[in-house]
Parts: C-alpha cells; sequence; structure tokens
C-alpha cells in the first residue's frame, strides 16, 4: 500500500499517468476544496460551479491520460488555469447564445463591444491579466522590477529614473529590457494570455 501523503503532486500525476487511479483520488483530494471555491468565487452559482469543477478535472484527466501534462512542479497552478479557462469559455458560450441578429443578417447590431458596458467575461479576462501581470513583476529580479514599476506605472521618463536609481541612463534602459525580454519568457513559459 502507497503512502501517497509524501508524493509530491508531480509524482502522483505521474503514478497516475501509469495506471494509479488512486494516485489522482489523492490529487482531487488534495485540490478540490481551493479549486471549487475558485471557480464558485467567479460564478456565483453553485450548480454552475459544480459543472464547470468536473469538467476541471475531466479535462486534467485526459490531458495527463494523454500525455500532454507539463507543469513541472506546478499542479495547483495548471489545475486553477484549466478551471478559469472553462469558467472563461462558459461566459463566452452564454455571451454568444444571447446575441441578436437583424433578420438574416450577418451584422449582430446588439452584440458589438463599441456598444457594450463591460460583462463579466471583460471584467474576469480583465481581472486575470492583472492577476498575471503582477506575478510575473513580482518574479523579476529587484532592479528589472524597479525599473518598469517607475516607468508604466509611475510614468516616469529614463532620466528620472537614472536619477532616482542612481544609474546611468544606458543602465536604466537595459534593465526595462531586460524586464520585457523575462516577462515575455514567463509569459511564454507559463502559456498566458494577455489580450483579449
Amino acid at each position: 500500500m502507497q503512502d501517497y501523503k509524501k508524493f509530491t503532486d508531480d509524482q502522483l500525476v505521474n503514478a497516475f499517468a501509469n495506471g494509479d487511479n488512486q494516485a489522482f483520488d489523492v490529487l482531487l483530494s488534495r485540490h478540490q476544496q481551493r479549486v471549487y471555491n475558485y471557480i464558485l468565487y467567479l460564478v456565483k452559482d453553485e450548480s454552475l460551479a459544480d459543472d464547470a469543477f468536473q469538467e476541471t478535472f475531466v479535462k486534467a484527466i485526459t490531458t495527463i491520460k494523454h500525455g500532454r501534462y507539463s507543469a513541472d512542479g506546478r499542479f495547483a497552478s495548471w489545475i486553477s488555469r484549466i478551471a478559469h479557462n472553462i469558467v472563461i469559455d462558459h461566459f463566452r458560450q452564454s455571451h454568444n447564445e444571447t446575441s441578436l441578429n437583424v433578420q438574416g443578417s450577418d451584422t449582430d447590431l446588439l452584440n458589438q463591444r463599441i456598444y457594450a458596458e463591460d460583462n463579466i467575461e471583460d471584467l474576469l479576462i480583465n481581472t486575470a491579466i492583472r492577476n498575471d501581470l503582477r506575478h510575473l513583476i513580482k518574479a523579476l529580479p529587484a532592479e528589472q522590477r524597479q525599473v518598469l514599476v517607475m516607468r508604466y506605472y509611475n510614468d516616469m521618463p529614463f532620466k528620472d529614473i537614472a536619477e532616482k536609481t542612481g544609474v546611468s541612463i544606458n543602465t536604466a534602459l537595459g534593465r526595462m529590457r531586460y524586464a520585457i525580454l523575462n516577462m515575455r519568457r514567463l509569459i511564454k513559459e507559463n502559456n498566458i494570455e494577455l489580450a483579449q
């Protein structure tokens, strides 16, 4: 009998991928409350949360069984991303189902973004983007993070940034360049989408 409590999430995923269904039960029990609460927080409806929760873990099972899991020690983030995407897909689908077409026309007059206020989908996407950006910025080295924040959030010119941080303008520009390169790398590594 295996002592699954000592297994890491990735060890449990590998065991499940190799046919040990009990390993997935342990993964589920470890993460189900947090994932369900996250989904419920987003959708504010228990029935809908139940459906999205089940779909999340079905997708996780399918992905693992097809050998496509590669989160490298970040199972919790990976499963949360699946849940998040399922919720977004639900809101997109329900948004499309409520659109109105004008008698045989392909133009949907009432469903154009320019006439609409932000809906729940927009709010969820924008919140997710802001959260992803915050995590990306926190992952940067302190010097790069400092320059990026001063430039984009405080709208400071590089001359002022250089003076404030006690470095040359070229050094400030270099730190900004590396901050952007590092953020691009992190975005790619974590499959993050920052554009709608």
